[in-house]
């Protein structure tokens, strides 16, 4: 929290266009920006949540171990997971479980929960390690734990405000710009104040406080030995902020399951993920704008986030270094050169600690896999089907985390894999979309997909089968039942008035009463909704509906310019004819109504003497027409050239009982 010693009048210590005194870096735009969680705002503030040894977090909690007793978890004589007591022996996870207990014997060694062939449930089985052959990992008590931790970030953090991405079972990623914009208003009041000449350009006051209590974060140095004495710009301030709530959210975190975490603080999601792992365990890091290059000064690149790969070892062997400071004299155009245009300039923005990219609150799996590799092989199809009931219900319990008991989304394929000696072999078929999906039903689709395979013949040993749902789609809510088509009286009436809201623009919607009456002057309009009708490819219309309630009053005058041009009319000329024929608006209350035709400006005095003027322009249209040339009659209509049109006008049949020849002063008429 700022303290009030800090706090002084916002005019008196940063008077806007006071000569001499110091200004902000940043405008009122950025402030603006802020509130919107723009990616591109230098205010933004990301921060990365990072569970400690996650799995055997997990274990511990269960067991009721105390935080300074070492302890690994086991996947069958290897270790996934170690804590930081265990590690203070030199234990990693790339020993496995006689060498730990050599350099610490009194070493917790917990295996993981486990699928036993034949069971319908997960538990922890103390042979499991043993039995490798008839067993299969469960990573679900871990899942649980990862979706209980993501509920209480997010009712710490302000529903309207939050914008939270799980990136993996024990990472979080959580924009905060919107809620530290908030609270800075809260704080700063006159930051909501329109800015100087309305100009959102203008730099801001500098923020009316001289010291900054980060408290116990892990503050990144500044560069310069006088850095820290420089008075906090908004940027210093919004990240504080940023701070609060993050360790607002870890103390409730530890306080309501008994986790903890480590948390790094920053302008974008590349540095506030190194942040996090910077201060280990149980702490966080907060890297403010002015010292991200002294953080990075010091960095391997090959530690960053898509640089551990061939794509880092790529450039140490071009450039003979690894570190991020020898790489920040390599320019742009020498990147580019070596790595290609778009992957030169992404290096040289990560370098820098430069990254745009967004916290998506809901990252989209494409597929779920679920796989036993059998040693030794299993021989006979009940011994399959054991596993696949296994499979179908590892799958269900993350589709649980996907949402499809909401039916938020759902797979639409399942397949299965087989293999035999060398062979692989693959069925797959869909998942039926109009019922209900459960485990049972993933079991009863997986075994068809098996009894396929098996009717091939030779299948047998199989020494792997896997099992796995892809094709996701959002699930479909909203839909009426049919029980809402079997209503009478008031509760009919409401349904009609509940889907006419729902789907009717309210400012091209046409009032009944007005409807009829178009419909009742049914003369030549209703020609043109046919003749729009036909000739809708070229020029860009709609169907009937649109021609006949179409947006404005003066869609029937200049109906026939459009069809005749292939492009809409402008919309000069709409006015009061509009208002009164769609029924957007009431019309102004008087004695008399003036109209005017939108083609010759010819005053009118009601609705019905401008349709019938405007028929009479029509009615005139269609005498100039018959007068055109031989020549106009005989070139392509427009709906025989449109792209895709393969057939010539030569090829169209002809109907029988026409004449075949058009007399001299006669010309044929196109009616679609």
């Amino acid at each position: 929290m700022l303290s009030p010693l800090h706090l002084q009048s916002f005019r008196d210590s940063s008077p806007a266009g006071a000569p001499g005194m110091k200004r902000s870096r940043f405008t009122y735009r950025h402030i603006q920006q802020l509130a919107a969680s723009s990616t591109s705002c230098p205010l933004r503030v990301i921060a990365h949540l990072d569970l400690d040894c996650f799995y055997a977090q997990v274990e511990m909690v269960r067991l009721g171990i105390p935080v300074d007793k070492p302890v690994a978890v086991q996947q069958w004589q290897g270790l996934i997971a170690v804590n930081y007591p265990a590690r203070s022996f030199g234990i990693g996870r790339h020993c496995n479980v006689s060498e730990a207990k050599k350099l610490c014997p009194d070493l917790i060694h917990q295996h993981v929960a486990t699928w036993r062939e034949g069971d319908a449930k997960w538990d922890y089985h103390p042979d499991a390690a043993a039995n490798m052959a008839t067993h299969k990992v469960s990573l679900d008590p871990y899942r649980l734990e990862s979706r209980r931790i993501l509920a209480i970030i997010k009712e710490e953090l302000p529903p309207h405000l939050q914008k939270v991405e799980k990136a993996s079972i024990d990472e979080v990623f959580m924009d905060l710009s919107a809620q530290v914009h908030a609270i800075l208003l809260e704080r700063f009041p006159e930051l909501a104040n329109p800015p100087p000449y309305d100009d959102p350009t203008e730099m801001l006051p500098m923020p009316s406080i001289t010291a900054l209590d980060w408290q116990a974060d892990a503050l990144v140095d500044l560069p310069g030995e006088n850095a820290e004495l420089e008075d906090p710009d908004w940027d210093d301030v919004a990240i504080l902020i940023g701070s609060e709530i993050v360790r607002k959210v870890r103390i409730a975190i530890s306080d309501k399951l008994g986790y903890t975490c480590s948390a790094g603080v920053a302008c974008n999601k590349l540095l506030s993920k190194l942040g996090s792992a910077y201060r280990k365990p149980n702490q966080q890091t907060v890297i403010r704008n002015r010292s991200v290059q002294h953080f990075l000064s010091d960095f391997k690149f090959t530690k960053m986030r898509n640089l551990g790969g061939k794509l880092g070892e790529q450039i140490s062997q071009i450039y003979h270094t690894d570190t991020v400071k020898d790489l920040l004299g390599v320019s742009v155009e020498q990147l580019k050169s070596k790595l290609g245009e778009d992957t030169g300039i992404w290096v040289y923005n990560t370098v820098r600690g430069i990254d745009n990219s967004e916290v998506n609150p809901r990252v989209q799996i494409k597929s779920m896999l679920s796989a036993k590799s059998f040693r030794p092989s299993i021989t006979s199809f009940e011994q399959a089907v054991r596993w696949l009931r296994i499979f179908a219900a590892d799958i269900f319990s993350r589709l649980v985390e996907e949402g499809v008991l909401e039916n938020k989304r759902r797979p639409k394929t399942i397949n299965l894999h087989h293999r035999h000696g060398t062979q692989t072999r693959s069925r797959q078929g869909p998942i039926p979309q109009g019922r209900k999906l459960d485990e049972e039903t993933l079991f009863e689709l997986s075994r068809n997909l098996l009894s396929q395979i098996v009717a091939e013949g030779q299948v047998w040993p199989c020494s792997n089968l896997s099992l796995s749902v892809g094709g996701f789609e959002d699930g479909v809510t909203g839909n009426m039942g049919i029980g809402a088509f079997l209503l009478k009286g008031e509760e009919a009436q409401a349904s009609k008035i509940g889907a006419r809201t729902a789907t009717v623009d309210p400012e091209n919607e046409i009032r009944p009463a007005e409807k009829r009456r178009r419909l009742d002057n049914s003369g030549i309009e209703r020609f043109f909704a046919k003749r729009e009708l036909s000739q809708g490819a070229n020029s860009g219309l709609g169907s009937d509906d649109t021609a006949i309630s179409g947006q404005s009053g003066q869609r029937l005058g200049t109906l026939k310019e459009e069809v005749m041009s292939g492009e809409p009319a402008g919309s000069e000329g709409v006015g009061k004819a509009d208002e009164v024929l769609n029924g957007n608006s009431e019309p102004e209350p008087g004695p008399i109504i003036t109209l005017t035709c939108s083609r010759c400006n010819a005053s009118l005095d009601s609705p019905e003497e401008l349709q019938s003027h405007q028929d009479w322009h029509f009615a005139k249209e269609l005498q100039e027409e018959e007068r055109v040339s031989q020549t106009f009659v005989n070139q392509p209509s427009a709906s025989s050239s449109r792209p895709g049109n393969q057939k010539s006008t030569s090829t169209t049949p002809k109907r029988q009982g026409r004449p075949k020849k058009v007399e001299r002063g006669q010309s044929k008429l196109k009616f679609g």
